[in-house]
């Protein structure tokens, strides 16, 4: 890693997620997003939604999960902190795992919300 990489203050990184990841939280030294599936299926969905995203930006996170849930802990390893790597990785994540193109009124339906067969997140209002 470079020397010439910021590693934010606690204060910083506050700041930056009221502004820009509203979701996510600091905690304990990692930034922290839990996404609420609606079933197992929405989960594995989900990591492997989250696992790409990671592997293509070749900085990875640590991932929990249970039946109908995920949380995804960003922080650079080898910073031994937060670093701009985190906050772009957060925010891709972020915009393809909520993305919802039932909403955009393009030719793409969404998944049906009245239909749990197909339920897959469960989205933040």
């Amino acid at each position: 890693m470079s020397k010439d990489v910021k590693v934010y203050s606690e204060q910083e990184i506050k700041e930056r997620l009221s502004s820009q990841l509203v979701h996510w939280r600091y905690d304990n030294g990692w930034l922290r997003r839990k996404y609420k599936t609606n079933s197992w299926k929405g989960t594995l969905m989900l990591i492997n939604t989250v696992g790409h995203l990671s592997e293509a930006a070749w900085h990875h996170p640590d991932i929990a999960a249970s039946y109908a849930w995920v949380e995804v802990k960003l922080m650079t390893h080898d910073a031994k902190g937060i670093t701009d790597k985190d906050f772009e990785l957060a925010k891709k994540i972020e915009e393809v795992v909520c993305w919802r193109p039932g909403k955009e009124n393009g030719a793409l339906d969404g998944t049906p919300e009245d239909d749990q067969r197909f339920a897959y997140i469960k989205y933040e209002k």
